[in-house]
């Protein structure tokens, strides 16, 4: 007897693997080559269990990994918008808004229902569980780009008031990991050259 639940499901299952297909524009720690949004996801849960004493707010910590694990699924269909394209940015929210239609819609409806609302919450960024796992979206690239001596950023020749508009809300999530950002990863680029000055 087929069981429609569960094939809807494990469809669901099978389609995200393709996250792992979707390149970033941030290096691996060696440089060698750059992370897949799936890899990025892992590793933002795994902080957000780690990191969650410094938020801001209490906040309910397996929510906030759930968040980061399927927030850039929609990306499977969308493609990543690098954080500093400002022409992909134009049509990002539309191409991610389809992307989210199709793939949680492969859901049974209450599963397809509380992950949307999931991923919207995460979208609009308005509960202390969405601040937190933007600082965790925000923070982990920043890492990243810090253990490789400013590689990505160079390469792409980032501003400094790139990564600070980018930033402008980092903090909501936690003012501690903030500071340490701006202290322990974009202060040594930015001394270094690898950040660039307007």
């Amino acid at each position: 007897m087929r069981d429609d639940r569960l094939e809807k499901q494990l469809a669901f299952c099978k389609e995200i693997d393709k996250e792992k297909m979707i390149g970033r524009q941030t290096y691996l720690s060696d440089g060698k080559r750059k992370e897949n949004d799936a890899e990025h996801a892992w590793h933002m849960a795994v902080m957000a269990i780690l990191l969650s004493e410094y938020s801001n707010e209490p906040i309910d910590v397996l929510k906030t990994v759930s968040m980061l694990l399927i927030h850039d699924l929609v990306e499977i269909d969308a493609g990543d918008t690098y954080a500093y394209d400002e022409e992909a940015k134009k049509t990002q929210a539309s191409r991610e808004l389809a992307g989210a239609d199709r793939i949680f819609g492969l859901l049974p409806d209450d599963q397809q229902k509380k992950l949307r609302a999931l991923w919207e919450e995460f979208e609009t960024g308005a509960s202390p569980e969405a601040r937190f796992a933007h600082t965790m979206d925000n923070i982990q690239p920043m890492m990243l780009n810090a253990a490789t001596d400013g590689k990505a950023w160079e390469e792409r020749g980032v501003y400094l008031e790139q990564i600070l508009n980018r930033n402008q809300h980092t903090a909501a999530g936690s003012e501690k990991l903030w500071q340490y950002a701006l202290e322990h990863f974009i202060a040594p680029s930015l001394e270094k050259g690898r950040i660039l000055q307007k």
